[in-house]
């Protein structure tokens, strides 16, 4: 086997180990919305909530995930590879101090602030701030799993951090039901279950880090911010919070303006995004996650053809998932969130808003797919600017846009806006990685680019069946009184002749990436079997 298929290889199983709990984990999020949307449709109290969430949220992605992926990961992972422990010990109590400290003073100050925060929104502030305060906990326990997570990915385990969400997503279904009564109203019962959901994703976890051996405690603080790892981290981190405070402050300004834009506007683009996020979580996330270890281990060795090598059939494995995906989504849109999501309270002005978004929501799922790929290739060479800079760039395109659009489109045009701000956001950052110097990137960019282009007009001809089908179907099963048969007999018929037409085409052509992908699928099954 040759050293491209062998890393690209071990990046395909790992993914695809972890595709599988992230996909349940989606399908569970699916579930969950599904189930908030029959509480509360898309109306006050539902934006009440998405409000009150979407700002511990915030938080939640400057500390955890963008903390723990970006800087924390190479780091621990250089200390684990000298296998030093002492040493180890010291970094990892430094950062956990470190972690604990910072998201409890914010946890604190944002119980405090809650009501004045409430306000910078058009939802119902009493409400609101109280919703705010029963879950700004979260973001603590939430920091905590990532903290976890982050030791396990260094150390090659992916499993026990890809279980953690479905932990709390089947406390986002199950405890606002047994809590229910005891509350004023369906949303103080979810928002209960999301800080216990945030609870099981931490604990759940710990186990699994101490039997690999990883040891930390508490530490004073200054001992903690005097480690030479923990500075490194902060100088990693830095750029990196910059960026994802600009991304975060779009999302506020987002959420802001959605609901500016009619009653349900902001619910209808979160479960639009939540629908686009199972995509993610499927396989893109997934490849993400596993291909920073990856590529810090290339890099760090300076073997640049294989970080060359991987980084392109990367990215060409997340373009035959995404592209192919989006196309068919747009097409389907209106069947997809009516199967999903629709209920007496999800009516026909639901699912009209959330359509809308998730139309042009899906339009830049390639271009997401391609960043959540594209990131990590600095983040491995331990640059944190690059990104952080691009993502900043395409923050101020969003905001612009978002203004914009929100005014002619509503709700539908700060979706637009995210996708405009997305394809920016890749032009980027492409940009930039073929100033990196590494040889004959800029070859394999181009060949990536022509392969996207193909996988475009195979997608487009796979559509016209569907197109064309349409109309019959929803004729032939729209007159049934289940939502199943009428929404999900034309989805999955349409699904089918899709498929049948796209898989044909790259049969036809041979395509080496879906080639690839079978072979990779078939010797893991032929091993299980033996």
């Amino acid at each position: 086997m040759s050293d491209e298929s062998g890393a690209t290889g071990r990046l395909v199983r790992e993914s695809g180990k972890l595709s599988v709990l992230t996909m349940t984990s989606r399908v569970l999020g699916l579930i969950r919305e599904r189930t908030r949307g029959g509480l509360m449709g898309t109306g006050a109290l539902a934006d009440a909530f998405t409000v009150a969430f979407n700002v511990p949220n915030l938080f939640r992605r400057l500390f955890a995930e963008g903390s723990m992926s970006v800087a924390f990961i190479p780091t621990v992972k250089a200390y684990f590879s000298e296998g030093d422990r002492e040493k180890t010990e010291e970094f990892l109590s430094a950062t956990f101090t470190a972690l604990s400290v910072a998201v409890c003073a914010v946890v604190a100050a944002g119980i405090a602030a809650s009501p004045l925060l409430a306000r910078l929104f058009m939802s119902e502030p009493v409400e609101t701030a109280v919703l705010m305060r029963v879950m700004f906990p979260f973001l603590a326990l939430v920091s905590m799993a990532a903290f976890f997570q982050g030791i396990l990915n260094a150390l090659g385990s992916f499993a026990p951090s890809g279980f953690a969400p479905i932990l709390f997503n089947l406390s986002f279904i199950f405890v606002p039901v047994l809590v229910g009564p005891l509350t004023a109203n369906p949303a103080r019962a979810m928002a209960v279950g999301v800080v216990v959901g945030g609870s099981l994703q931490a604990l759940c976890q710990l186990p699994y880090v101490i039997r690999l051996g990883a040891r930390f405690r508490f530490v004073s603080p200054g001992k903690a911010f005097a480690n030479p790892g923990m500075r490194r981290v902060m100088s990693l981190i830095a750029p990196t919070i910059l960026g994802m405070a600009a991304y975060e402050v779009n999302g506020l300004v987002s959420t802001s303006l959605a609901t500016g834009a009619g009653t349900g506007a902001a619910t209808a683009l979160s479960f639009s995004i939540r629908l686009m996020e199972l995509v993610l979580g499927v396989f893109v996330v997934s490849v993400g996650t596993v291909l920073l270890p990856e590529l810090s281990g290339l890099a760090a060795t300076a073997r640049w053809k294989e970080y060359r090598q991987t980084l392109a059939r990367a990215l060409e494995v997340i373009a035959l998932i995404t592209v192919p995906v989006a196309v068919f989504s747009v097409c389907e849109r209106v069947d997809i969130v009516s199967l999903v999501f629709r209920t007496r309270e999800f009516g026909d002005d639901s699912v009209r808003q959330t359509a809308g978004a998730f139309f042009y929501h899906m339009m830049g799922l390639p271009f997401i797919g391609a960043n959540r790929i594209l990131a990590p290739a600095f983040y491995a060479r331990g640059d944190t600017r690059t990104p952080a800079w691009s993502g900043i760039l395409s923050v101020a395109v969003n905001i612009a846009a978002a203004f914009a659009l929100q005014r002619l489109m509503g709700g539908s045009g700060i979706a637009l806006a995210l996708t405009i701000a997305g394809a920016v956001n890749t032009a980027a950052l492409l940009v930039m990685l073929t100033r990196m110097g590494i040889d004959g990137l800029g070859a394999s960019l181009a060949s990536v680019a022509l392969y996207v282009a193909r996988l475009a007009g195979f997608s487009a001809i796979a559509a016209l069946p569907v197109l064309a089908l349409r109309g019959p179907l929803r004729a032939l099963f729209g007159g049934s009184g289940s939502g199943l048969v009428a929404y999900g007999v034309p989805f999955a018929l349409s699904a089918v002749a899709f498929a049948a037409v796209g898989v044909g085409l790259l049969a036809l052509t041979k395509d080496p990436q879906a080639a690839f992908l079978l072979s990779s699928i078939g010797r893991r099954s032929k091993r299980r079997s033996n």
